[in-house]
């Protein structure tokens, strides 16, 4: 039996990876807590700073917008790319755990016949001990 996670990692190519590896990346909370401080920042800045140092004016702040804007665009294809790979590597894992699951329910199948085996048989070996004692 192969394991299905070596499989899949085999099959992936460098772009696959580097997909795997951004979507687990931009899916924490430490990521959140990047781009949280960084808006904090930004617009902390260009709300606080002294005017003649601003350089994304309020309330616009069409520069952070454009920003934000480039990295979800550039972000969202890479999630969706990066959840349908591991959605494949679930497949693959649900696809195994049946084979996995077809062979267990086979051998017992296998296992209550031979159960039933030795108890006929222990019955017909209790009845020729029960006659050999009359």
């Amino acid at each position: 039996m192969q394991n299905p996670n070596t499989t899949h990692k085999q099959h992936l190519s460098r772009l696959d990876r580097l997909a795997l590896v951004i979507t687990e990346r931009v899916g924490t909370m430490g990521f959140f807590f990047i781009i949280l401080g960084w808006t904090i920042l930004w617009l902390g800045w260009n709300l606080l700073a002294p005017v003649q140092f601003r350089f994304d004016p309020f309330p616009a702040f069409v520069l952070w917008l454009f920003i934000s804007n480039l990295i979800q665009i550039n972000l969202m294809p890479l999630i969706m790319i990066g959840q349908n790979i591991q959605g494949k590597h679930a497949q693959i894992r649900t696809d195994h755990d049946y084979e996995v699951d077809k062979k267990a329910f086979a051998e017992l199948g296998e296992i209550k016949t031979l159960v039933k085996e030795n108890q006929a048989t222990l019955r017909k070996l209790q009845k020729e001990i029960e006659l050999l004692k009359k």
